[in-house]
């Protein structure tokens, strides 16, 4: 190691620990006791797990961080090398220096990682390589979008259907291993099967993925005919999807793992059902709640009357009180949409009052003689004082 090379790296190890406050993260105070850090880490691991949190990467990285934490808080021999300062955390022994192998858990780790914790990735500072002494876990599939029409009353029914989605497979000739039949992939002469080479920088030795292999620890001698080396083909695949009663307009429902292919080798990405709902030409949908216009006449406004009203699940007999005005809204409990977790929204019925456009002779002697009766003046507000 040079020597030319300690200050500058020293200097960067003192700024990752300054930036790494491992017990902020977990939100507990330096004094905390053993017991103390395992409710705060057990009540954020809920809070921000990837299966709580699904396709979040803000929460994926914060739990990635938590987790880190809490491998040195929750480790005495650790947590007092930490306490200590950074000489000591980074350095150890007698001899002065650096502890390699507490460095490289720290980072493999993500102890000093980004995320909404507010840290810094030592490894963007290098230009993204992989972490000190091991390769990143090769890059998972991208995730598909599938779009589903459905009618306003399946939406509120739910059903259960199936959806055909054109995506990546594994190659049928080669199984997915991109070598010809008969044949195997060998291991990369390069990497050693490793999938990564490493360089020295002085305390560090920083991984980069294999330039000869992409990463894999495998190349391929003779390509499969029908998927070129690749391991992977087109097809149509089809999947059972159940939407549950009361599903709102641009819903997601996830199929986890059924996204594409990575051509890495990692995990494949996530299939999204997102839901279309078309409008109803009766009801408008706010929240759980149905909103509907029932018209009504003159009379019946001014008399009161009961009327028929279409619900979801067949009508019912709404009574309009005497001198309703008009856009009077009533509440019918429960005739709403159905809610996910179970019960269901309320029916909003707004009383729409028709005017008459003509009139015959009668109801028009009839309207002028209830004028001359009426001693009510609707505009008595607007008159100037």
């Amino acid at each position: 190691m040079k020597e030319a090379q300690k200050p500058a790296h020293g200097r960067l190890l003192l700024l990752v620990y300054k930036m790494a406050d491992l017990y902020k993260t977990l939100g507990v105070e330096k004094n905390a006791t053993q017991d103390e850090i395992k409710k705060a880490y057990r009540k954020l691991a809920r809070k921000y797990h990837p299966d709580a949190n699904p396709g979040d990467k803000n929460a994926e990285a914060k739990f990635k961080e938590i987790s880190a934490a809490y491998d040195v808080l929750s480790n005495p021999e650790k947590r007092k090398a930490y306490d200590a300062g950074p000489q000591q955390f980074f350095g150890g022994g007698q001899g002065g220096g650096f502890d390699a192998s507490m460095f490289e858990e720290a980072f493999r780790r993500g102890a000093f990682g980004g995320g909404s914790g507010g840290g810094f990735n030592i490894f963007d500072l290098f230009g993204g390589g992989a972490a000190y002494g091991s390769g990143r876990a090769p890059a998972r599939g991208a995730d598909l979008t599938y779009v589903l029409n459905l009618s306003f009353d399946d939406s509120l029914r739910g059903v259960t259907t199936r959806i055909s989605v054109d995506k990546d497979v594994g190659c049928p000739v080669c199984g997915g291993s991109g070598a010809a039949p008969g044949t195997s992939p060998v291991t990369c002469p390069q990497c050693g099967g490793r999938g990564t080479i490493s360089q020295n920088q002085g305390f560090f030795a920083l991984s980069q993925p294999c330039p000869r292999c992409g990463g894999r620890g495998s190349i391929i001698e003779n390509p499969c005919p029908r998927c070129a080396g690749s391991g992977i083909s087109r097809a149509t695949k089809k999947y059972t999807v159940k939407i549950p009663a009361g599903v709102k307009n641009g819903s997601k429902i996830r199929l986890k793992g059924k996204g594409q292919l990575s051509a890495a080798g990692g995990q494949p990405g996530d299939l999204y059902v997102k839901v279309q709902v078309a409008p109803s030409p009766l009801f408008h949908r706010r929240g759980d709640d149905l909103q509907l216009e029932v018209p009504v006449s003159f009379a019946e406004a001014a008399l009161g009357a009961k009327v028929e009203v279409p619900t979801t699940n067949g009508n019912i007999s709404l009574k309009i009180p005497k001198g309703t005005p008009n856009g009077k809204t009533f509440r019918v409990k429960g005739k709403g949409a159905p809610r996910i977790r179970g019960g269901s929204g309320d029916l909003l019925v707004k009383v729409g009052v028709i005017v008459p456009a003509r009139l015959n002779k009668e109801q028009r002697q009839t309207l002028e003689k209830f004028a001359a009766l009426s001693h009510e003046d609707p505009r008595a507000g607007l008159k100037a004082r």
